[in-house]
């Protein structure tokens, strides 16, 4: 027989809410629990990424940049007048010495110039010798008249003293010493003329000779002048080196002042280098720079250090110190070093594939295990070539990724595997 039990419903009723209550709890405890979990780490392989140390001694500053070899003395060979190329004796490789008939032009009117200028060169010649002996021929002819006149003049001088004795002694009248007397003063009188005559004469010489002289100089140097203008349409080197351009064909017409070829020295090179404008601040005249050409290091330094800026980068040129390795040669790649500075005593890094130089970027650092990598802000400060100075954020002995961390920048840990 049942008996009744008035409170079994409710008992049940209770049980069933604590049960559910207990469960929600839970629930809610293991919701709460697992929001605040992090996330699992993602994994890299660390043959992909890119681990250094950081050290603590003194490194020097560099900056680099890729560049040529140049010549140093280079000499473009102009066309001094308007001519058609008749014969190309050389071409571009050539060792050419200074007379090295490079190339050979035709002008006919340029080579009737010269024939021109040449005869009335000569004709102006002849004409001068002609006035020069005519010039001769009259001051000779001066002295003899003066040669003349000086004899009557000691004649009438010595008969007028003759008379005077004679007169002295009665021998002679008086009207005839007076005679002897005008006459010896007429003579001298002329002897006197005819000397300023003659020094008039030596004196005005060269002034009579001096317009014609004049006039063959400015026959000399306009034949000189054309007989180079015709010279030149034999094209020579003018310098020793190596042949390097020469931009012509046989048959073209060249005006003049084009460039017909152009010649160097290829034993005395500098290296043009183009370093970017951010770097190329702290360059300066007579740093210490090292040019590699694949083939060797040349020592250089700074020479000169171009004021403006082409597609983000600035020239420099680097003036060879050392000798040229075997195989350096105009227009060889080669790269380009610059010591800005040496920094002494400092925290240093390889220099990163991310982050410049001045700035705060987040860096991998691992773990003691080398396991795990936690970002963490670092401040880097001046940088080189292959390193990168550390300001704080890294200590001495630190493990860090330098890699381009860039797939996981939603994630400040990656497990390293």
């Amino acid at each position: 027989m049942d008996i009744p039990r008035p409170n079994a419903s409710k008992d049940k009723r209770r049980r069933l809410i604590i049960m559910v209550s207990a469960a929600v709890v839970v629930l809610a405890g293991i919701t709460i629990f697992l929001a605040r979990l992090k996330p699992a780490a993602p994994t890299v392989e660390r043959s992909l990424v890119w681990i250094d140390t950081v050290k603590q001694g003194s490194i020097n500053r560099e900056v680099r940049g890729l560049g040529t070899l140049v010549p140093v003395d280079i000499r473009w060979i102009a066309a001094r007048t308007s001519g058609r190329v008749e014969r190309i004796v050389l071409r571009p490789g050539a060792v050419v010495q200074p007379d090295s008939l490079v190339l050979e032009l035709s002008n006919p009117d340029v080579e009737q110039a010269a024939l021109n200028a040449t005869l009335q060169l000569r004709a102006g010649d002849a004409e001068l010798e002609s006035l020069i002996a005519q010039t001769d021929r009259n001051l000779l002819e001066m002295e003899a008249n003066a040669a003349n006149v000086k004899s009557e003049y000691e004649k009438a001088r010595l008969q007028a003293e003759v008379n005077d004795e004679l007169f002295k002694d009665g021998l002679v009248a008086s009207v005839v010493l007076k005679q002897a007397k005008v006459t010896a003063e007429a003579a001298a009188a002329r002897w006197e003329i005819e000397q300023k005559r003659l020094e008039l004469s030596r004196r005005t010489r060269g002034a009579q000779i001096a317009p014609k002289e004049a006039e063959v100089a400015r026959l000399r140097a306009q034949a000189e002048l054309s007989r180079r203008d015709a010279d030149a349409l034999h094209v020579r080197a003018g310098v020793a080196g190596v042949l390097q351009v020469l931009p012509l064909e046989v048959g073209q017409q060249v005006a003049p002042g084009t460039n017909l070829a152009r010649v160097a020295d290829p034993t005395n090179l500098k290296a043009e280098i183009r370093i970017a404008e951010t770097q190329a601040k702290d360059i300066l005249i007579g740093q210490v720079a090292s040019i590699d050409t694949r083939n060797g290091l040349i020592a250089g330094h700074v020479a000169r250090i171009d004021p403006a800026v082409a597609n983000g980068t600035v020239l420099v040129d680097i003036a060879l110190d050392g000798d040229l390795p075997k195989g350096a040669r105009p227009d060889l790649s080669v790269d380009g070093t610059v010591q800005l500075e040496r920094l002494e005593n400092v925290i240093y890094v390889g220099r990163p594939a991310f982050g410049q130089e001045r700035s705060t970027v987040g860096v991998f650092r691992l773990d003691a295990d080398n396991s795990l990598a936690t970002r963490i802000p670092v401040q880097f400060g001046r940088s080189s070539v292959n390193t990168i100075e550390i300001l704080s954020g890294l200590q001495p002995g630190d493990r860090v990724i330098l890699s381009d961390m860039s797939n996981w920048d939603s994630t400040d840990r990656v497990r390293i595997d």
